[in-house]
């Protein structure tokens, strides 16, 4: 039987989003209803907000979540009720061309629920990366729920959903960290700060840390960074040349999404050294190089999706390495909030307040 719960939504382009009522359908085949713990503010839910990602008003924000099963529709195995869960964005099909090489963490094929959670006047709502989880309950794809251990806390298991993974996963998994190699983060927010804490994990030997705000590059040191640079003082690519013996970084994580920021990571690397682009940039930006130059220095230029994660895979290795204290994910829980309090994380996470406001239900 349908149930009504408490949601936050996302109305129309930059109007203040507010707590609906909203219209939980029992799940269908392939589905489950979740009952959410906790959900971290995340950029993008500012992105759905603005209208930055589609015009598909009104949106049920909020993905990066962690829960309990509490209901499950017909053919679902792999989860049931009472298992604690991290919600994902990326519920691999199995099936398209990427699953099929043998490369799940690019499935160009991943699946939400069919069934619209509503306004209870009937208003069909968007969810968030097909999530919707700023609500004390949210039906998803039964694929969404990655079962964990339930000894950690929610808030602090949720953040895997989107921003910290996005920043561990461009590190290891798409930047290939290795021990001893030098690696620089042009950005410390919470993924960037996540991409540090990856780097650390996988045995970098330098990392240095870069953003304009010294808080953030104060967290970064806590986080795992050897070296930080205020960018808003020094000049972010001889700086990254000067702590690498002048060559540059073997692995430069661009964690912004400009253009000016992507240059200097481009020209902070070393020769044959990996640039990764995990900062999202909006449609109207463009990027200018010197063919020869991406030529000359050789090595690879790659864009992360996800962190190009795994969730069955990379959620309960990261939960277990937290639980064991070799990898501190509660630093990135700045504070923790209310549903109602949603609008107000938006305008901290603006001021850069904050790694992460979480919702806690």
């Amino acid at each position: 039987m349908a149930q009504e719960v408490r949601g936050v939504v996302a109305p129309g382009k930059d109007e203040p989003v507010r707590v609906e009522t909203i219209v939980v359908p029992d799940p269908g085949p392939g589905e489950a209803v979740v009952r959410v713990q906790a959900c971290g503010v995340c950029h993008t839910d500012l992105h759905y907000k603005q209208g930055g990602i589609n015009d598909e008003f009104p949106f049920l924000l909020g993905h990066e979540a962690a829960g309990v099963v509490e209901s499950v529709g017909e053919g679902v195995t792999d989860v049931a009720p009472g298992d604690f869960v991290i919600l994902n964005w990326r519920a691999v099909c199995g099936n398209c061309r990427a699953c099929l090489r043998g490369r799940p963490w690019y499935c160009f094929n991943t699946h939400n629920a069919k069934q619209r959670m509503t306004l209870t006047d009937g208003t069909e709502l968007a969810p968030a990366l097909g999530i919707g989880a700023f609500a004390e309950k949210t039906l998803v794809a039964a694929g969404q729920c990655t079962k964990v251990d339930p000894a950690v806390s929610p808030a602090v298991a949720g953040l895997l959903g989107c921003g910290v993974m996005a920043g561990i996963g461009a590190a290891i998994n798409t930047g290939g960290v290795g021990r001893g190699d030098s690696v620089a983060v042009i950005g410390c927010g919470g993924v960037g700060g996540a991409a540090v804490a990856g780097a650390n994990l996988a045995g970098a030997g330098r990392i240095i840390a870069v953003d304009v705000d010294d808080r953030k590059l104060e967290t970064a040191r806590t986080l795992g960074a050897t070296h930080t640079v205020n960018s808003k003082n020094t000049d972010p690519v001889e700086a990254v040349r000067e702590l690498t013996g002048g060559f540059g970084a073997d692995v430069v994580i661009e964690a912004v999404g400009r253009p000016e920021t992507y240059r200097q990571a481009f020209y902070a690397r070393d020769l044959a050294g990996t640039v990764v682009l995990v900062g999202v940039p909006t449609p109207e930006m463009q990027l200018e190089l010197p063919l020869l130059d991406v030529f000359g220095r050789g090595g690879a230029l790659k864009s992360s999706w996800y962190g190009d994660c795994l969730p069955s895979r990379d959620f309960p290795m990261l939960i277990d390495l937290h639980l064991q204290g070799r990898l501190p994910l509660d630093v990135f829980v700045t504070e923790t909030i209310r549903l109602d309090e949603v609008e107000k994380a938006f305008e901290r996470m603006h001021h850069g307040d904050v790694l992460r406001s979480v919702v806690v239900l």
